[in-house]
């Protein structure tokens, strides 16, 4: 899984959500809500990748509803600086959809590793 599209799509979002988080500190926009967004955005990447060394089917899928759950709490704070203004428009829209693209890979994959698991 290591060279799969989702570990390197959430290897790239990572590097997006890093460099939001920068430009909104550079801004001196709303800090906490930067802060909680590089701390969601982050670890998708990581779990996806600390999925690839689990110790079982049940570990695997475990640690990928984990980079899930964070895909989805990333997806409220972007929805959230998007608005009350401190993100525009196009930037939202376009890291919104890579969000929005890896919470459904990381769902597909779950449904089809617990059907494999059964």
């Amino acid at each position: 899984m290591a060279d799969s599209i989702v570990a390197q799509k959430s290897f790239q979002f990572a590097i997006r959500i890093v460099n939001l988080y920068m430009f909104l500190k550079d801004q001196k926009h709303e800090f906490i809500l930067a802060k909680q967004l590089v701390r969601s955005g982050t670890p998708i990447g990581a779990n996806t990748e600390e999925a690839v060394a689990a110790q079982s089917k049940s570990d695997f899928i475990h640690k990928l509803h984990i980079a899930l759950k964070e895909a989805r709490e990333t997806g409220y704070w972007l929805r959230l600086l998007h608005a009350t203004e401190l993100l525009e428009t196009a930037a939202f829209e376009s890291i919104y959809r890579d969000c929005v693209e890896l919470q459904k890979m990381l769902s597909s994959i779950i449904l089809t590793s617990k059907k494999t698991n059964s």
